[in-house]
C-alpha cells in the first residue's frame, strides 16, 4: 500500500497548484496512460498473493478514482474559465447556421474486449500483448504444432515469405509463448487481439478476434478451468445460473482437450443462454501440453496448466444478437449507430477496473 500512498501523495500535491490544460493532460497521461503509474499497478494485480489481491484492487480503485475526479474537476474548471474569457471577448453572431454534430459509438469488438478483460482481472489475471506477424516457432511448433497439421497449409494460413517463417498469427497463443519465454512461472493471463485465416463467409472473417487464457502454476486442475470458465460465463451473459459441458476434443497444445457447451433455447426468434435443453459450443480448452512447457523451459514436473481460447467475435454475437459477422468490418455507420455503445453512458473501464 506504500506505493499507492505515494502516487496518491504526490499527484494530489501537483494537482493542488494553479496547471495549465496541458500540465492537467501530462499529469492525466503519467497516472493513466498505456504506461502510467495507474495503469502499471493494475498490470500487478495477477502477480499479487490471492489473500491480498481483493483489498489491493480496492484500494487501486478508490486512489484511481479519487484522482480521476480531481483532474476532471481541474479541467472542467480550467475549460469554463476559458469559455467565460471568450464570452467577455467574443461577439456570437446569432445568424449563423448550427453546426452538425456528430457522436462517435464504441464498436461491439471494442466493448466486448473490455468486458472480458475486466472480468479476467478480477479473478488475478494480467493482460498481455503481443505482434500480429509472427515466426513460425511462436506460432506452431512452439505450440507442438506438427509439420502435417492442416493448419500450417497455405490455404489456412497467411504467410510473408515464401520459407514460410513469417506469418498473420492464426491465433494469440504465441503470446503466451512469448510470455513465458521471457518469465517465471507462476502465469495467469489473458491475450486479446486480432487473429488472421484465410477463410470467409457468414461466420468466418480473414481477420477476427480471439482471447486466450493460461494459467500455470503447481497443482492446477481441470476443476480450476471448470471453475474459472463457469464463473466467466455466467458474469460475460448476466445470468446467475449456466448449464454447461465439458466435450471431449483434440488440440495440439493441451492434452487433454476439450470444447465447452453451454445451454440455451430460442424463444421469440432470440437465444437464451442458460436455459433450454439445446447445447451451442463456445470455446476451447484443456491442460497444456508437457511438450509445450519443455519448449518454454518450464519443467512439467513440477508446473501444470490450463489454457482456453476463445472467440470474441463470436461472443460479441451471441450477447448482442448480431447474426453476420461479416457486419464487423463492413465500416457502415448505420449498423454502427444500432448496435454501438454511447461513449458517454459506458464507463471507460468497464465494472471499476483497467486493462
Amino acid at each position: 500500500m506504500s506505493d499507492l500512498k505515494k502516487i496518491k501523495e504526490e499527484f494530489l500535491e501537483k494537482l493542488k497548484g494553479g496547471l495549465n490544460l496541458s500540465e492537467i493532460n501530462e499529469i492525466k497521461s503519467n497516472l493513466f496512460g498505456k504506461n502510467g503509474l495507474i495503469s502499471s499497478q493494475f498490470k500487478k494485480i495477477g502477480s499479487i498473493a490471492e489473500s491480498e489481491r481483493k483489498k489491493f484492487a480496492s484500494d487501486l480503485n478508490i486512489i484511481k478514482d479519487e484522482l480521476q475526479d480531481l483532474i476532471d474537476r481541474k479541467m472542467d474548471e480550467i475549460q469554463n474559465a476559458e469559455i467565460n474569457e471568450k464570452l467577455e471577448k467574443e461577439k456570437i453572431d446569432i445568424t449563423l447556421p448550427e453546426r452538425t454534430f456528430v457522436r462517435g459509438r464504441i464498436h461491439p469488438v471494442s466493448q466486448t474486449i473490455d468486458e472480458i478483460s475486466s472480468i479476467f482481472s478480477e479473478i488475478g489475471f494480467s493482460v498481455e500483448e503481443g505482434p500480429d506477424v509472427e515466426n513460425e516457432y511462436n506460432n506452431f511448433t512452439a505450440l507442438n504444432t506438427p509439420d502435417n497439421h492442416p493448419a500450417r497449409d497455405m490455404h489456412d494460413t497467411f504467410y510473408l515469405d515464401e520459407k514460410k517463417e513469417k506469418l498473420l498469427r492464426t491465433h494469440t497463443s504465441p503470446v503466451q509463448i512469448r510470455t513465458m519465454l521471457k518469465d517465471n512461472p507462476p502465469f495467469k493471463i489473458i491475450a486479446p487481439g486480432r487473429t488472421y485465416r484465410s477463410d470467409s463467409d457468414q461466420t468466418h472473417a480473414p481477420m477476427f478476434h480471439q482471447v486466450e487464457g493460461l494459467h500455470i502454476d503447481k497443482d492446477i486442475n481441470m476443476g480450476h478451468l471448470k471453475g474459472c470458465l463457469n464463473y466467466f460465463i455466467k458474469e460475460f451473459f448476466e445470468i446467475d445460473k449456466i448449464k454447461m459441458r465439458f466435450r471431449p476434443s483434440h488440440f495440439p497444445f493441451t492434452e487433454p482437450s476439450a470444447e465447452v457447451d453451454i445451454g440455451y433455447k430460442i424463444k421469440d426468434g432470440k437465444i437464451i443462454i442458460g436455459e433450454g435443453d439445446q447445447w451451442l459450443e463456445i470455446l476451447g480448452c484443456g491442460m497444456v501440453h508437457p511438450n509445450v512447457l519443455k519448449n518454454v523451459k518450464v519443467d512439467p514436473k513440477k508446473f501444470q496448466g490450463y489454457a482456453f481460447g476463445i472467440g470474441i467475435d463470436r461472443l460479441a454475437m451471441l450477447k448482442y444478437g448480431i447474426n453476420d459477422l461479416r457486419a464487423f468490418f463492413d465500416c457502415d455507420y448505420r449498423w454502427l449507430n444500432h448496435f454501438g455503445f454511447d461513449p458517454l453512458d459506458v464507463p471507460t473501464n468497464y465494472r471499476g477496473l483497467s486493462r
